[in-house]
């Protein structure tokens, strides 16, 4: 008997284990009182599953409530870039509108999200999207123009590669100046639906490009570094110099070297 209560034990704490959060409070009731030491353990780590998974549904839907919040009903842009601080590669800005219906779970800051969980959401919030807009400004318009023009540039041509008038349009950081109808949120990638969007589709974007530049390009830990000034980036680039893809005038506190490519 002993064993088949083991059993019985075991097969419930699978079974709350595996219940969805909208189960719960029906197995809580059936098995409030179970005195078992393997069940009573299972309930509480559901409670804690139920209780993060609402968490996070709460902060999703926050992100939403801001969006219509700051940027009203109407057809709101989310903006956002990558890449600004990198040595290597573009500059790449995206522009999203996301629909009301369904709601992008998951969706965040770029940079809190692993690569898996961004290419997941990407695809999502691609498939989704009521528009969407990519621009990239190559290196050596960076080096000609500076990067606070670029920046500009490429929020203007996202915004317009959209193909809509929108009633708003909600920029991370710093007011930019590239639209009549712009708003700036500091930390808006995560704040912001429609940001948070835009910063995972420019991430998953520019990081596809630059692992292609790291077939093109050996030797420089592209594909690791993603053009940023790693350890390893910086030592390659002192060893072989800088290739097509680097922004000189971002090179200069480590390398006096010309280009070799």
């Amino acid at each position: 008997m002993a064993d088949a209560g083991l059993r019985r034990a075991k097969e419930i704490a699978g079974l709350i284990a595996g219940a969805e959060p909208g189960e719960l409070p029906e197995l809580e009731k059936r098995y409030a009182n179970d005195p078992r030491k393997q069940v009573r353990h299972a309930l509480e780590a559901a409670r804690k599953r139920a209780q993060r998974v609402q968490t996070e549904r709460e902060r999703v839907l926050g992100m939403y409530a801001l969006q219509r919040e700051i940027g009203g009903e109407g057809l709101v842009i989310g903006v956002d870039e990558v890449g600004r601080g990198a040595v290597a590669g573009p500059l790449t800005v995206a522009a999203v509108a996301l629909p009301a219906e369904p709601i992008i779970w998951g969706i965040d800051d770029s940079k809190r999200l692993t690569p898996e969980r961004r290419e997941t959401l990407s695809r999502r919030i691609e498939r989704h999207a009521m528009t969407m807009g990519i621009a990239h400004v190559p290196p050596d318009e960076i080096d000609a123009r500076g990067m606070a023009s670029c920046l500009r540039i490429a929020m203007s041509r996202a915004i317009d590669a959209c193909g809509v008038d929108p009633d708003c349009v909600l920029i991370d950081g710093n007011p930019v100046h590239v639209h009549q109808r712009e708003r700036c949120v500091v930390k808006g990638d995560a704040r912001i639906a429609c940001i948070a969007a835009a910063s995972i589709v420019a991430k998953v974007t520019r990081d596809a490009i630059m692992v292609g530049y790291a077939r093109e390009y050996p030797g420089y830990h592209l594909a690791s570094s993603k053009g940023y000034a790693s350890a390893e980036h910086i030592e390659a680039i002192r060893a072989q110099g800088l290739s097509p893809i680097h922004r000189a005038s971002f090179c200069g506190n480590f390398l006096e070297t010309p280009r070799l490519f």
